[in-house]
Order: structure tokens, then sequence, then C-alpha cells
């Protein structure tokens, strides 16, 4: 399955609105990685909470105007050391 994905490019009209899963271990830490990598109008729902409790995740909503910002913040908030994960 995953070698049928690999060939395919994701065809998005710009701007969109995108979301990112974001996995930290608290809200605050998900708050100081937002401060300081997203400089921009955004929307932050809580999601789920891991089933041991140790990892909560949260729903991260903003406008992208094309691609290179969109991977650019994906990797900002993935190399952040407050974020777990990134999805």
């Amino acid at each position: 399955m995953s070698d049928i994905l690999a060939d395919k490019k994701l065809e998005l009209q710009y701007p969109c609105s995108w979301e990112y899963k974001l996995i930290s271990y608290t809200k605050d830490d998900v708050m100081v990685a937002i401060k300081e990598c997203i400089k921009k109008e955004y929307k932050l729902t809580p999601s789920k909470t891991s089933k041991g409790g140790k990892y909560e995740s949260y729903t991260l909503e903003l406008l992208v105007h094309n691609e290179d910002e969109r991977v650019e913040l994906f990797h900002m908030l993935k190399s952040h050391q407050n974020i777990k994960m990134v999805l």
C-alpha cells in the first residue's frame, strides 16, 4: 500500500486550512512550541490523552499559503524539543 502512495504527490489548492496533530507531555509544552514556531493566527483543540496519561495530543489548525510554508511549519514543530511527534 505504501508503494502505491509513494508516487503520489499531495495536490492542494493554496491558501488552505491545514491541521497538524501535535503530541507532547503537557499543554504548556505545546503552547511554548507554538509560540516559538507559529507567528500567525491559529486554532488549538485538545484531542486525546494517552492510555497511561503520559502524552496529550492537540490539533493545530491554521492557514497555509503554499507547500513550502506547510512543510517548513511541520519541520519546525517536529524539531522542537517540547513536541514528541507531529502528524
